[in-house]
């Protein structure tokens, strides 16, 4: 629940953040440290065996990881190109489509009645990989007209992203009777950092969101319906059976947009970061409307 609540309360936020940006702007300084606690908050939630989740599901986890890394970067590429974006704007589509896939991606997963073991392990699998994919996709896609700092972003990824999840990793590790008890928590405090951190691009961008965001809405749209749509039909043309189809669509079309924001923000303009405050709030809610879809229907009919 707390997930399907989430569009709501981004929504309300981004709009109090909109006509009221001077209490938010302030708070851009947070957005780093926020976002860290949401994969710290991830990380309690993994352990070692669903790594090792990997190589049961060899197969599934390489398609859903290679479409993860081609189908959204490209489909980015190509949405942003066919609607005239700038320099900025197509930084901030790349960026979300080339980060690993979201949480929100597990539990729609869920809900949907897919492989919810093979949706978590594509989850640890793609933020590994993305610590390093992530930044020399924008680097190959745009590197030539725009200065990517490389180097500078696979450190911050590593701070962000390698460490706060190896660190929660460890804690569900040695400590686990602990997290049971703090783990219904941690889906509030991760929608709360992300709510905030949505708020904040919202108030940074104001201005600018009265004069292109309905078109940012509308690539934004198109970019997740291609993603959710390839990852569900690819899969199924390759012979998985529905239950791994769900689950793939979802981490395909589902994407870490918080951290598309956040190396917006620290690397680009706030401007790179409307694409990806605009596909947190549309991810869930296409998300929740799909799992809502497919928890009606059951698999074997598929």
């Amino acid at each position: 629940m707390v997930i399907l609540l989430f569009p709501l309360w981004a929504v309300l936020l981004s709009v109090w953040a909109f006509f009221q940006p001077h209490l938010f702007v302030d708070l851009k300084s947070q957005i780093l440290p926020l976002l860290t606690l949401i994969m710290l908050a991830m990380g309690l939630t993994l352990s070692p065996k669903d790594f090792k989740q990997v190589v049961k599901n060899g197969k599934a986890v390489g398609v859903g990881v290679l479409l993860q890394f081609l189908v959204m970067p490209i489909a980015a590429f190509g949405v942003a190109t066919m609607f005239g974006f700038d320099n900025e704007l197509t930084v901030g589509m790349l960026l979300v489509g080339s980060v690993a896939g979201g949480t929100a991606s597990n539990v729609m997963c869920y809900l949907a009645k897919g492989d919810t073991a093979l949706s978590i392990s594509m989850t640890a699998i793609s933020t590994l990989l993305g610590v390093v994919l992530t930044p020399l996709l924008v680097s190959l896609m745009i590197g030539q007209s725009v200065n990517v700092p490389v180097a500078p972003m696979l450190m911050s990824l590593f701070k962000i992203v390698l460490l706060p999840v190896a660190i929660g990793v460890l804690i569900n590790t040695f400590l686990p009777n602990w997290v049971r008890k703090a783990e219904p928590i941690f889906p509030y405090v991760s929608m709360f950092a992300i709510v905030l951190i949505i708020a904040i691009v919202v108030a940074l961008s104001a201005a600018k969101i009265v004069q292109i965001g309905l078109v940012v809405a509308a690539a934004v749209i198109i970019h997740n319906s291609i993603g959710l749509v390839l990852g569900y039909w690819v899969t199924k043309a390759l012979g998985f059976d529905a239950r791994v189809c769900r689950t793939i669509a979802f981490e395909v079309g589902l994407q870490n947009s918080g951290l598309a924001v956040a190396l917006a923000v620290k690397f680009f303009t706030p401007m790179a970061a409307l694409p990806g405050t605009l596909f947190s709030i549309w991810h869930n809610i296409s998300g929740s409307l799909l799992a809502s879809y497919w928890s009606r229907r059951p698999v074997s009919k598929e």
